[in-house]
């Protein structure tokens, strides 16, 4: 699945569907001091968009150039394409999609974190789920803004993150703070939530185990932490409640 287009480009129909973000003015938050590779106070901000539908890159693109202070140094519409664009163009910050096809944006932001990359990461999707939004963060983003933002704040939300100022929408801030807040006093791990969806899938322990290369007494260790977290006490417990708090997909284990 690939996300919608944003509400706030010209010409791009608005987007529905369960699991995605709700509609209404999203804000930005920041509170984290500038870093020191920030670009100058005023200096142009250079961009790099990532999203795997041509409308709105251009959408996106027309935005930024009609407004001052910006510059788009160039598109890519996949994880892939984005990595290495980024390393050849060096932009301020990179605008990233999460759900493309050719390569997600979780595992470009995970490979520019590895690699020390200048740029700061700004998600900009449609998908507010915690199996969206906690592995981005994880992965290394500096934001994560939803596709219904108002243009005005997500211009402020690149100023900020160019600033290395952490930009978080209501909805997603809301999110991690529950997740905090649950049982077991964190948010279940990335390799959790694989095994998780595997299980949502009826797929045994051993098969689990062959499947993610490692052995039965992990896949049971990682399900004993699961339960802690979600506050159950067995599977099917745990792939409901995975559901109910978006750590599953609605369209299915592992969609997307």
């Amino acid at each position: 699945m690939t996300d919608d287009a944003p509400d706030g480009v010209p010409g791009v129909p608005p987007r529905t569907g369960t699991g995605r973000a709700a509609p209404g003015p999203t804000r930005s938050t920041a509170g984290v001091p500038a870093a020191a590779d920030a670009p100058p106070a005023g200096a142009v901000i250079s961009l790099l968009i990532v999203d795997d539908h041509p409308v709105v890159r251009d959408g996106l693109r027309g935005m930024f150039e009609s407004a001052p202070g910006f510059s788009v140094l160039g598109e890519a519409s996949n994880g892939v394409e984005a990595v290495a664009l980024t390393a050849e163009l060096d932009p301020d910050v990179v605008l990233m999609d999460l759900r493309m096809p050719g390569g997600g944006g979780v595992d470009a932001i995970a490979e520019l974190t590895r690699r020390g990359a200048r740029a700061k990461v700004l998600v900009l999707t449609t998908w507010d789920t915690d199996s969206d939004t906690l592995p981005a963060i994880e992965a290394g983003a500096t934001g994560y803004l939803l596709k219904d933002a108002p243009r005005d704040e997500l211009f402020k939300g690149v100023q900020a993150a160019a600033e290395g100022r952490t930009v978080l929408s209501p909805a997603v801030a809301s999110r991690l703070v529950s997740a905090v807040r649950s049982p077991g006093g964190e948010p279940p791990s990335a390799r959790e939530r694989e095994v998780l969806a595997l299980v949502a899938r009826g797929t045994s322990n051993r098969e689990i185990a062959r499947e993610l290369f490692i052995s039965e007494a992990t896949v049971k260790t990682h399900l004993t932490h699961l339960y802690a977290k979600l506050g159950v006490n067995d599977r099917a417990a745990a792939v409901a409640r995975g559901y109910e708090r978006g750590i599953l997909g609605r369209s299915g284990p592992g969609a997307g």
